[in-house]
């Protein structure tokens, strides 16, 4: 066992709150065994740390955070299908860490997407295990090549959100293994994660934090994953039988509850204390790779990482359309740029992902600087699904004034966004209507696509330019404008299947499972 001098010299109850958080985001420390508190909190688009004067009272709350670079979240970084930038991103995203002495950010999130309305689709790459599990061993990679640790979740087969904490996945093992399971071995083996972080579900009726199979017999039998495995935020269900199959540290603290339940399990042996060692030595080894990072102080440059975000939002947009050449607009002519997505934009996800950018770029803003001649209609309220007729009327005279009209429209977050799923693949009705009467009034119209999962698009065949431009991140909007022009030419490819129609998809009428009675 490694650190086997550092383990016997802590007492049975130090032991046991080692494998549980000191607070919400930080391990326990042991300054007279050398080993600090490091602290681990939320990525995996960027840094997602809490700003509070009192770290040991931290909430869960998401909007008391600090700004940090605003990355396009998974969905879209994996449509540029580049090594070198997930790399790049996943180095910037380090030094984020370093500059505010986080050790380890909880991502990349490198969940298959079984369904096209998992409303937490944003945070994955992709629905193609090969390009799942490169993607986020680019990322992991980069962040790990400047000694911050990355934490590969969510092991394993976390494909829905409705029930997430009590479903069951019934699941054969060729499916396992075929579909769910390469991603995380491909990361495993390319990237060697120092943590990985597991799932609240059940997989054949057994929760994935005191699963054997998963966790030893797999993971670490078969892949030879070292590192330490973490529980997701409140997702140890018995703490002992966790233990014995290896899942290391329970994340948040559990207020002292475990640590004397696994104290008296040690004392009356239902819990060898060996077992106990195993996962605290894991704990241990940790804090000890973490700890050269937090010896020095740590700067980085915003305007770098912005320019990062960028290089990476331009690469990952997809021209899904584009007749007669539509696409670049060209000087002199007269735009209409229609939608608030267009003045507000639509550029990461919702839920525990959520980051307050250092800067936000938005395609109306970089359009006009480009020099073009433009004008700008809402068309619609972005918080609501309504077809505010005054709105269209507006947005339909500014199309028949212009040469080109284009459309920012798609998924608005509260379309999508973690903790629930979306019951269907239909973009809001009211920017479907706004589309129609826009291409009826001008057929030189362009749609750019905002969201982070596949939409039904029934006006595609009326417009003639398409531009899925994801979530942008923070310099999503000027990468949108640099297409547009013609500045930089879009090279992204689709990392999901869009099907024609919701009863094309394979988990139509099965999706979302609920829990098993």
């Amino acid at each position: 066992m490694k650190h086997a001098d550092i383990v016997s010299k802590m007492s049975l109850a130090q032991k046991a709150r080692f494998v549980s958080g000191y607070d919400y985001w930080h391990l326990e420390e042991a300054p007279e065994l050398g080993l600090p508190g490091i602290m681990m909190t939320d990525g995996p688009n960027g840094l997602r740390k809490q700003d509070t004067q009192n770290p040991h009272k931290t909430k869960i709350g998401l909007g008391n955070v600090i700004k940090t670079t605003c990355f396009p979240p998974a969905a879209t970084s994996a449509c540029c299908w580049d090594e070198e930038l997930w790399y790049e991103e996943g180095r910037a995203m380090a030094r984020e860490c370093l500059a505010e002495r986080v050790s380890v950010i909880l991502g990349p999130g490198t969940n298959i997407k079984r369904s096209p309305v998992c409303g937490r689709n944003f945070e994955y790459f992709s629905e193609d295990p090969l390009l799942a599990g490169k993607s986020a061993a680019g990322i992991i990679n980069g962040i790990q090549s400047l000694g911050i640790g990355a934490s590969l979740k969510h092991f394993a087969c976390n494909s829905q959100e409705a029930f997430r904490m009590v479903i069951d996945e019934i699941i054969d093992e060729r499916a396992i293994r075929e579909v769910y399971f390469p991603a995380f071995e491909i990361a495993i083996k390319e990237s060697r994660p120092w943590t990985v972080m597991n799932s609240y579900n059940r997989i054949n009726g057994v929760y994935a934090s005191q699963n054997k199979w998963l966790q030893q017999d797999v993971l670490r039998d078969e892949w030879g994953f070292k590192g330490l495995v973490v529980t997701d935020w409140g997702s140890s269900v018995d703490r002992g039988p966790g233990i014995k199959c290896g899942t290391d540290l329970e994340m948040p603290s559990s207020g002292r509850l475990n640590t004397d339940r696994i104290i008296n399990a040690v004392k009356n042996k239902t819990l060898d204390e060996a077992e106990l060692d195993r996962c605290v030595s894991r704990v241990v080894d940790l804090i000890l790779k973490a700890k050269p990072a937090l010896s020095n102080t740590h700067t980085y440059n915003k305007q770098e990482h912005h320019e990062i975000a960028g290089k990476i939002a331009e690469g990952a947009m997809v021209l899904l359309k584009n007749e007669g050449n539509i696409l670049p607009l060209k000087a002199g002519q007269k735009i209409a740029v229609i939608g608030e997505l267009a003045e507000f934009p639509r550029f990461q996800g919702a839920g525990t992902s959520f980051i307050i950018p250092t800067r936000l770029d938005s395609a109306l803003d970089e359009l006009k600087k480009a020099g073009l001649d433009i004008t700008y209609s809402r068309g619609y309220d972005r918080k609501r699904d309504f077809a505010d007729r005054e709105r269209i009327n507006e947005a339909v005279s500014a199309a028949k004034a212009a040469d080109v009209a284009v459309v920012f429209a798609g998924l608005t977050e509260e379309f999508e966004g973690e903790g629930y799923d979306r019951v269907d693949i239909n973009m809001p009705s009211c920017h479907n209507a706004l589309i129609s009467e826009v291409a009826k009034a001008n057929p030189n119209t362009v749609v750019v696509l905002a969201g982070g999962s596949v939409v039904y698009m029934p006006w595609v065949n009326e417009v003639k330019g398409l531009l899925n431009s994801g979530l942008g991140g923070q310099a999503g909007g000027a990468a949108v404008a640099n297409i547009l022009t013609g500045k930089v030419n879009p090279s992204g490819k689709t990392a999901e299947t869009y099907p024609a129609r919701f009863e094309d998809n394979p988990t139509f009428g099965n999706y979302p499972g609920g829990p098993v009675t």
